[in-house]
């Protein structure tokens, strides 16, 4: 028997699609229910490594501890990760099959996959722009989710109504079509024009694709409902659907991104609010804002420490007053390190090092510290000097590192995970990463700069307190980490904060009819519909 299913669609990209699904599949597993997420395609540099060592989306990843279940490749069969404005790794069941062109893989005479690993022959399944090719997949991903699990809640990406992409479309109304999802459109009224993005959005759709759309969510409201209320009685005189919440505006609710990073570059990192310093002085952390910067979520837990201000910077002059740089992960290396001497950023880093100040490379970042790196793969640049701040030589594989690794630094226990096609010797220095009985894991230390290829290994929070400890020596700061701040109990609280929002301020019974039922029968059709 197949369990339930919705689609939770869009107006725009960043509407609340991530934080809607990962807030419904919260209030679903609370009251019992056994709920899955799921997006068929995903474009995002922001990636996680799942337990069986598949690449996923990272807002996928955090829908499924949502849900209370461990994150599989099904929940996110097809990621794309950007390489440049018109191309993207392809990411099939969790692994790389090749690098195509958007006008390659989304319809048109693109050129075939160019192979990445042998895993996979990306011939057989991406050539010319066959989008469509993956339908199959998706679709059998999904049906395995449903015949596991009470319900299925699936993301869509950007709008259904992207109607140049319509023909080849897997994520949005295609699925649901094939699938016969009921589909949710949320909108973003904080942007402004919700009413008229919800309207336009159902009347460029086909007949058959508006009879699965059942209503609307508006997210992100300020102020009182009730003014709200007439424009949407008039919503629903005009398309004769329903709208099954307002959503308010709250401050620090955004699970880890996909698309971008929704901050300023010189904002904080986070909008939450947390503790007041535990000691005299703050720790002030500057992000290096490198190209295709991947995961840099790995901040998110030196953000949520008491007296750590962390900010995203592109400027050399912005590291001044900085006690920790991190050069997060990326990529494009190459390009990143270009990037860095462009701006002068690589001379001030440089600088930073010898004078004894703190910096961290993770990933990317740590591979563009090292001597020199060898690109055959993703820049095919070559021979490319690094930084020379640490001693450590990269070499570009074509068979992409994704592991979940365990080690001990500093004394403390740490685990993360591993995303990279860079294979870094390291000839000098202390190790960073251990295993138990010392032998090196990963990454090296040379004075004041560290380097490692772990992705989450700061949410680790006796590593991170006593890695803090070290930057504020060397920095000469009187910062003390709070002995109590628990990264992992911090996002559980904000996950039960978006499931609340579900439970207190949407419909939840006719929400819950949707997902079982499916779409309302009757639903009028709105002119003109798609165009031929």
């Amino acid at each position: 028997m197949s369990g339930g299913g919705l689609l939770v669609a869009g107006t725009t990209s960043d509407a609340g699609k991530s934080v809607v699904t990962a807030g419904i599949c919260r209030w679903l597993v609370r009251q019992g229910v056994k709920v899955a997420p799921f997006k068929a395609q995903n474009m995002s540099l922001n990636s996680f490594v799942t337990r069986e060592g598949a690449e996923i989306g990272r807002a996928q990843a955090m829908q499924a501890q949502a849900a209370r279940v461990e994150p599989t490749a099904l929940m996110n069969p097809v990621l794309l990760k950007p390489g440049s404005d018109r191309s993207s790794q392809v990411v099939l069941m969790g692994k790389p099959v090749g690098e195509l062109s958007a006008r390659g893989f989304f319809g048109g005479s693109g050129p075939a996959a160019e192979p990445l690993s042998g895993a996979v022959s990306p011939g057989k399944v991406l050539h010319g722009g066959r989008q469509e090719q993956l339908l199959g997949t998706v679709l059998e991903c999904l049906a395995e989710l449903r015949g596991t699990y009470d319900a299925v809640i699936c993301e869509g990406a950007g709008s259904p109504a992207e109607i140049n992409l319509r023909r080849t479309d897997i994520v949005n109304m295609g699925i649901a079509r094939n699938a016969r999802l009921p589909v949710l459109v949320v909108g973003d009224i904080d942007r402004g024009g919700v009413f008229a993005s919800f309207f336009g959005t159902i009347a460029l759709l086909s007949r058959e694709d508006q009879a699965l759309v059942a209503g609307f969510l508006v997210n992100k409201f300020r102020g009182d409902v009730s003014l709200l209320e007439p424009g949407l009685d008039m919503l629903h005189s005009l398309t004769g659907r329903s709208t099954y919440g307002v959503l308010p505006f709250q401050h620090g609710l955004g699970i880890d991104e996909e698309d971008g990073l929704r901050v300023s570059l010189r904002g904080t990192v986070r909008e939450s609010v947390v503790a007041p310093p535990v000691g005299e002085d703050v720790l002030r952390v500057a992000v290096c804002a490198i190209p295709l910067m991947s995961n840099f979520t790995d901040v998110d837990a030196l953000a949520a420490e008491p007296g750590v201000v962390v900010r995203f910077v592109d400027r050399a002059e912005e590291l001044a007053d900085a006690d920790l740089v991190v050069v997060p992960g990326t990529r494009g290396t190459v390009r990143a390190l270009e990037w860095l001497r462009e701006r002068g950023l690589a001379d001030a880093l440089m600088r930073r090092a010898a004078e004894g100040r703190p910096v961290l490379g993770i990933c990317g970042g740590f591979q563009a510290l090292g001597e020199h790196i060898e690109d055959e793969v993703e820049s095919r640049a070559g021979h490319v000097d690094g930084l020379g701040l640490l001693p450590v030589r990269v070499r570009f594989a074509r068979e992409k590192t994704l592991t979940r690794p365990v080690g001990e630094a500093l004394g403390e226990y740490v685990e993360g995970y591993e995303i990279h096609h860079g294979v870094a010797e390291v000839t000098g220095g202390t190790a960073f990463i251990s295993d138990d009985n010392g032998h090196s894991l990963d990454g090296c230390r040379v004075g004041e700069v560290w380097g490692t290829h772990w992705h989450g290994s700061l949410e680790s929070d006796g590593f991170r307190r006593a890695f803090l400890r070290e930057v504020a020596a060397a920095a000469g700061r009187r910062f003390v980490p709070a002995a109590d701040t628990s990264f992992a109990a911090l996002r559980e609280e904000q996950l039960d904060r978006l499931g609340d929002l579900i439970e207190n301020h949407a419909d939840t019974d006719a929400l819950w009819r949707l997902i079982e039922s499916g779409a309302p029968s009757g639903l009028p059709f709105i002119p003109p519909g798609a165009p031929a």
